[in-house]
């Protein structure tokens, strides 16, 4: 089929995060809550998908994709397992990483901070804690000194806006809020300190101040990011739904827009790109959101493959810079749902491109099933299976269904089309 051409260097990847898939990450945060009483975890995390271990294994099915380039997170509460005390082998796995991209053709693409962190920095008030942006900026800056020179892009914060559009969209239910003020308040006693927060369990009352926290954050690691290596692109990516307004619903796009999205695409005026992760359009009508008619993912929303251009486009028109997809896809138990989808939205992203609009590059979410934080492993998103016993990874057809997607654009570039 023909369908539109996307730039020479245009990057192709997946998306992964180290405590989903890496396995026994002790010293974070975000193993703290899955094992305290109650926690608002599903279960816990435990070995994940041994990706810490199994990472050639990754990369190789990323590379047999077809792809050429790999987003993943360097977990900070490896690296740093206690305050002060650094750990020469996670650094030196994380550099092996790296190598192992350049190795068979992927960029590597840095998240520094993919909502986990350090058990002390969570204890030692978190993200809001005054030296909070010092101690992150030291950690992105140990980083970049190691093998900063052979990344291609960094992501400093993963979707700081998460829980402002859970929120905003009533995603969590009135128990599950109460759930997660009890969770931290258990955590905080068994932590013997007066407070305890994560990145993406944050209070629906202290929204605005870790909104500005997490600002501060991502301006200091930009910094030290850019001390270090002044050429490399660094950006935040955000969480974005395609917000979609019928006559007389224009206010209400407006507000959630203004609520949830807007001040970091600002704050991305002052970037390299905006990394955009999109997994679903919301209807606005004049009395609210609005149910449309049509197939269901397994987040009970419709399935709709040009909410992305759609994301991607707003993103671009507030923020100016460009944009990369740092996540894109569904969450669903019918690979043949995802198989359809997956060539349907990369075929509108680039018309979208065609159109004007920047993008360096589309990042499916994610390689393989994984733990998808509160719902444990009860969500499906990845391409490949993983057998929880084993730890062996089958593909998908969806896998299939995006490495042809992606020969096709590469192909049409090889034989100079474009």
């Amino acid at each position: 089929m023909t369908h539109p051409t996307l730039p020479g260097d245009f990057l192709w990847g997946i998306a992964t995060a180290g405590h989903q898939n890496e396995g026994d990450n002790t010293a974070s945060d975000t193993w703290f809550l899955e094992h305290t009483s109650p926690s608002l975890f599903r279960e816990p995390s435990g070995p994940a998908c041994r990706g810490y271990d199994r990472w050639e294994t990754d990369l190789d099915l990323a590379a047999g994709l077809g792809l050429n380039a790999f987003r993943f997170s360097v977990e900070w509460a490896r690296v740093e397992p206690e305050r002060g005390i650094v750990s020469a082998e996670a650094l030196d796995h994380y550099e092996q990483m790296v190598d192992g991209c350049l190795a068979r053709g992927l960029a590597p693409l840095i998240t520094f901070s993919h909502f986990t962190a350090p058990h002390w920095f969570a204890a030692a008030g978190s993200w809001t804690a005054a030296d909070a942006p010092a101690r992150f900026a030291d950690q992105c800056d140990r980083v970049t000194a190691r093998f900063g020179d052979r990344i291609a892009y960094a992501v400093t914060l993963n979707e700081p806006n998460l829980e402002q559009l859970l929120q905003e969209g009533a995603k969590l239910p009135p128990e599950a809020e109460a759930l997660k003020t009890e969770m931290l308040a258990a955590a905080a006693r068994a932590a013997g300190t007066a407070s305890y927060a994560s990145a993406n369990v944050i209070p629906a009352d202290r929204q605005d101040e870790f909104q500005e926290a997490f600002t501060r954050a991502h301006r200091a690691a930009r910094e030290a990011i850019k001390a270090r290596r002044g050429d490399l692109p660094v950006g935040v990516s955000i969480a974005i739904a395609d917000e979609v307004a019928l006559p007389g619903g224009e206010e209400r796009r407006d507000a959630k827009r203004a609520a949830v999205y807007d001040h970091w695409l600002r704050e991305a005026r002052q970037d390299d790109f905006i990394g955009v992760q999109n997994y679903e359009r919301v209807v606005h009508g004049p009395e609210g959101e609005v149910e449309v008619a049509g197939e269901r993912n397994g987040m009970g929303t419709t399935i709709a493959p040009g909410s992305l251009a759609g994301a991607v486009r707003y993103a671009h028109e507030v923020a100016g810079v460009p944009v990369l997809v740092t996540e894109h896809g569904i969450q669903t138990a019918d690979d043949t749902q995802r198989a359809a989808f997956v060539p349907s939205a990369v075929h509108a992203l680039a018309a979208e491109v065609d159109t004007g609009t920047p993008v360096l590059g589309y990042c499916h979410w994610t390689l393989m099933d994984n733990f998808e934080w509160i719902f444990g492993y009860g969500a499906q998103l990845g391409l490949h299976e993983v057998d929880r016993v084993t730890f062996q990874r089958r593909p998908k057809p969806s896998a299939t269904a995006y490495a042809d997607v992606v020969r096709a654009y590469r192909g049409t570039l090889a034989a100079g089309r474009i």
